[in-house]
């Protein structure tokens, strides 16, 4: 079952060269258009924020993105949009299997996904020779593990989600495929482990199948990041909106609010809005959301705007540095 090449650059619509901070522009630039809760286009919508978060997942991790680079110039064929990997191609795979349903493209599973067989069912050898060794005994199947894409907005409020997995029976040589549906709690966080019952390899020899362990791993959002239960934002403030002090709207998972900022507010400065996080697994407790207020300065000015930061600096007792004391030469 080959697996198609994934071009991430052109997914986000950047160059191969682009820096980390063109990467993240283009993909909130994108997601706001495409998230799901704000496209024009519904029944497109899910696909495609799901091909620019595989994107960004990809490009904004430096580990990862040096190898999709690498990953481009291996075996490609004479078109770019005819490029395949096999299993044979990739040692480390091992056996092969195909998610549907996860939010992730085959080409994301086999190479970043770390979704593998692992471990061998209990009272089995450690080992492939002695595994094959007991080809006669019923045994249990392996269990498989692979990534699950899951919005912010789902491990809020918690989902059911289709999903499909094709793999090849190793006794009967044919491809199966199973379709099941997955519950998403609320509360899932990032990292968390959903186990799905004897959704593994079939077993052996009339023994049970293994079981799916289907890792959650947070959709990248416009607007929040995650960690555990808390949400993080970023809030743009002007200078007088610092200095001044000012209330602004902020946004949520569920809307937006309104926060007081205070006079003197300082570059990276953390507020914290307590209990409009993510859900606590079943505590009915939620985590809170951090707002990092972001001084950002103008960068073109007008006459007029000119001329008030002049006022400014001429009237200001404000001194950013100790007024040297002792006569200084320039280099």
């Amino acid at each position: 079952m080959p697996t198609s090449f994934k071009d991430y650059y052109a997914t986000l619509g950047v160059a191969r060269d682009a820096s980390p901070e063109e990467i993240k522009k283009a993909f909130r630039r994108l997601a706001r258009t495409h998230h799901p809760d704000v496209a024009k286009d519904k029944s497109t919508a899910g696909a495609k924020f799901q091909e620019i978060n595989e994107a960004y997942e990809v490009l904004s991790d430096p580990g990862k993105r040096a190898k999709y680079d690498q990953l481009s110039t291996r075996q490609a064929a004479p078109e770019r949009g005819a490029w395949s990997f096999t299993a044979a191609q990739d040692e480390d795979f091992g056996q092969e299997f195909h998610f549907g349903g996860t939010g992730f493209s085959d080409f994301f599973e086999r190479y970043f996904s770390g979704g593998r067989f692992y471990g061998f069912p209990p009272g089995t050898p450690d080992g492939p020779t002695d595994r094959a060794r007991q080809g006669r005994d019923a045994s249990r199947g392996q269990d498989i593990e692979g990534d699950i894409l899951v919005t912010l907005e789902e491990a809020m409020h918690g989902t059911v989600r289709s999903l499909s997995l094709q793999m090849l029976n190793r006794e009967t040589g044919q491809v199966e495929t199973r379709t099941f549906r997955v519950r998403i709690p609320p509360g899932a966080i990032d990292g968390r482990r959903i186990r799905v019952p004897e959704k593994g390899e079939a077993g052996h020899q009339g023994g049970p199948a293994g079981d799916l362990y289907l890792r959650v791993r947070h959709a990248a959002h416009p607007d929040f990041t995650s960690r555990d239960a808390d949400l993080y934002h970023e809030l743009d403030l002007a200078p007088w909106e610092a200095v001044l002090g000012a209330e602004v709207v902020v946004p949520t998972l569920d809307g937006s609010v309104k926060l007081r900022i205070p006079p003197g507010a300082e570059h990276g400065q953390k507020m914290r809005l307590r209990g409009l996080g993510l859900p606590k697994g079943k505590t009915g407790e939620q985590g809170d959301l951090f707002v990092i207020l972001n001084l950002v300065l103008p960068t073109s000015l007008n006459s007029e705007e000119r001329a008030a930061w002049e006022k400014l600096r001429d009237v200001s007792t404000f001194r950013p540095r100790p007024v040297a004391t002792h006569p200084s030469t320039t280099p």
